[in-house]
């Protein structure tokens, strides 16, 4: 039976049809020649040699172009990028056997009228052009009968996947347990213990108890495994008392920074408009009253303090307000006066003084600076020099002398991050560094160079009591001052339960309201915004944290906030992602299901024979 392609939106026609016309290109694979026609079939439906070359040279070329480096084909099987085309040209061959076998075709105006809409077959008119099309076919090399042929089979499969996808949804059910996971928020109190809440001070820990907490904390005082690296450094500042900025130089750069020297006195200014005059009169007089404040006014129209902020201006920015900003102190409101947005009221929220900085107190900024920049070029000239000297024999140790360098020795490891061990390149580099390599000069982020040679590597060790005492001191202070905080919470937990008022503990409350897993409370542990949200209400929980310990109450459980306009957005994205990946599987589905019901065969022969045609 013949069915027309009305079914098919025109939007999906046109990406079809776009994918189709950027496919035919012939991207550098040689012509395949010979008998074989076919890398494999699906039931009744061969898959064509050179659309399974065609289709593999356009995947490269993709990644090429995003990566912009030549991808080998070793490198595309090795990606499996040979493997996916494969598995979709099946799939492809899977519907066009379905849709035979179904009888859904597309009659021939269809097509022609496709072709004719399709902008790279279009002539210097606007309209459809035979040479046009016959020129970009042939460029591709395919004929008319092939294209055609190809599109006609391109809107019969759509035809089919639009029949069994039509309406296809994921119960809301689904995308509702998503928000309420997401958006669901919680009402809690907590009380904070801390050392100074301990109901007995801490008392000195004796020799055995340091002891077994070194004994019990080995990791945290045993050195990590290190590298004993000599290197050879020349850095930008090492060299500025080589450099010489003649004065001319100096003032050139102090006239084109002028702006940043030499600044007018400015205002930090907000600027609320009004309607009219007498709007904007009464909400000043509100405010000379003390009756509401320049806040409250924004937030009653809706606006917020950075829809209204005008950042630092000059007199000439303000117009008719100028002499009136200008003459106000910090924090006063002014106006209303005429401006860009209607009468207006302005505060003022700082003053910020005119800044004049002469040459002579500018020149030694301007010295350093320029001479940090002439000292970056002088060492690209002699970086090659310096390689040239370790290339001939030279050691890290002679570059002192021979090429003015620093040399010197460090145990590094990668938390070492002292002098040149804070420069990501050095870092790098030491971290690959091995006994083999030989030294070579290589760059830092501020234009310095280094060369580095590996002497030893050193094995952890587990320091001794005596070496780290201090820290197995405050180590033990933690631990103790921890757990006597958590045996106090687990106190007022069971007060609460023979029933005296979280409030009446006799100790601070905070509250927080309807905060999601998402928020952040500050200087508090995450643990604790997690542990409200697998409680309910009424319930009480000990959230422990170094040094502290919580105690908690989930005062209540509030729906997600579907006013919000963020919320209400994130929801209609999860439901239109389950419903997409619903889709998916459906489509994933019948073609498994059409290729285990007709059979596939590959031609592994053919396979190999385009990998080797390749160019």
């Amino acid at each position: 039976m013949a069915r027309g392609s009305s079914t098919i939106s025109k939007s999906a026609v046109w990406v079809l049809l776009s994918l189709l016309i950027l496919g035919l290109g012939g991207f550098g694979v040689t012509n395949l020649s010979g008998n074989v026609q076919s890398v494999g079939r699906v039931g009744d439906q061969e898959i064509a040699i050179d659309s399974y070359a065609r289709e593999l040279q356009q995947e490269i070329r993709a990644i090429e172009a995003q990566t912009r480096q030549p991808l080998p084909l070793t490198e595309a099987r090795d990606m499996g990028i040979d493997r996916a085309v494969l598995a979709r040209l099946v799939t492809t061959a899977a519907l066009d056997h379905e849709t035979a076998s179904l009888g859904i075709s597309v009659g021939d105006e269809t097509v022609a009228e496709q072709i004719r809409d399709i902008p790279a077959f279009q002539g210097l008119s606007g309209g459809f052009d035979r040479d046009t099309y016959k020129f970009a076919l042939d460029r591709a090399g395919l004929t008319e009968a092939r294209f055609e042929e190809q599109l006609r089979r391109e809107t019969a499969r759509s035809a089919l996947q639009g029949a069994l996808l039509q309406g296809v949804a994921m119960p809301p059910l689904y995308s509702e347990t998503l928000i309420n996971y997401v958006a669901e928020r919680r009402d809690f109190s907590f009380i904070r213990l801390d050392a100074s809440a301990l109901s007995a001070p801490l008392p000195s820990p004796t020799e055995a108890q340091l002891q077994a907490y070194h004994d019990e904390n080995k990791a945290q005082f045993t050195t990590p495994q290190q590298k004993t690296i000599t290197y050879a450094w020349l850095s930008p500042e090492a060299m500025l008392d080589q450099i010489d900025v003649p004065e001319d130089a100096l003032r050139a750069e102090y006239e084109a920074r002028s702006d940043t020297y030499n600044t007018p006195e400015r205002r930090l200014v907000e600027r609320l408009g009004f309607a009219d005059e007498a709007a904007a009169q009464a909400a000043a007089d509100a405010i000379a009253a003390g009756t509401t404040d320049f806040e409250a006014l924004a937030a009653q129209r809706g606006l917020s303090l950075n829809d209204i902020d005008m950042g630092d201006v000059l007199p000439t920015d303000l117009g008719a307000a100028a002499d009136a900003v200008f003459a106000a102190e910090t924090g006063a409101v002014v106006g209303p006066i005429d401006s860009p947005v209607g009468p207006a009221l302005f505060r003022v929220n700082a003053v910020l003084a005119a800044q004049n900085t002469s040459f002579d107190e500018a020149r030694e900024e301007l010295r350093t600076e320029l001479a940090i920049d002439r000292a970056r070029r002088l060492i690209e000239t002699r970086a090659t020099d310096i390689d040239g000297l370790l290339a001939g024999g030279a050691t890290l140790e002679e570059l002192q002398t021979e090429a003015g360098m620093q040399v010197a020795t460090i145990n590094w490891s990668p938390e070492v991050s002292d002098g040149i061990a804070g420069f990501a390149g050095f870092r790098q580099a030491a971290s690959a560094v091995t006994r083999e390599d030989f030294p070579t000069i290589e760059m830092l982020d501020d234009g310095g160079v280094f060369a580095l040679r590996l002497d030893g590597e050193i094995a952890p060790q587990l320091q001794p009591l005596d070496s780290v005492r201090d820290a197995v001191l405050a180590g033990w202070q933690t631990q103790e001052t921890t757990a006597r905080l958590l045996a106090q919470a687990q106190d007022l937990v069971a007060e609460v339960a023979a029933g005296t008022d979280f409030e009446a503990l006799g100790l601070p409350v905070t509250r927080e309201a309807a905060l999601t897993r998402q928020d952040f409370v500050p200087e508090v542990p995450r643990a604790l915004l997690q542990q409200a949200f697998a409680l309910q209400p009424g319930d009480l929980a000990v959230v422990e944290a170094p040094a502290q310990a919580y105690v908690l109450r989930l005062d209540a459980i509030l729906p997600p906030d579907m006013a919000d306009e963020a919320v209400t957005e994130l929801a209609a994205r999860l439901q239109a992602e389950a419903d997409q990946a619903m889709t998916e599987d459906l489509f994933r589905a019948l073609a498994a299901n059409i290729q285990e019901r007709v059979g596939i065969t590959l031609d592994q022969a053919a396979i190999n024979a385009v990998h080797a045609n390749f160019q």
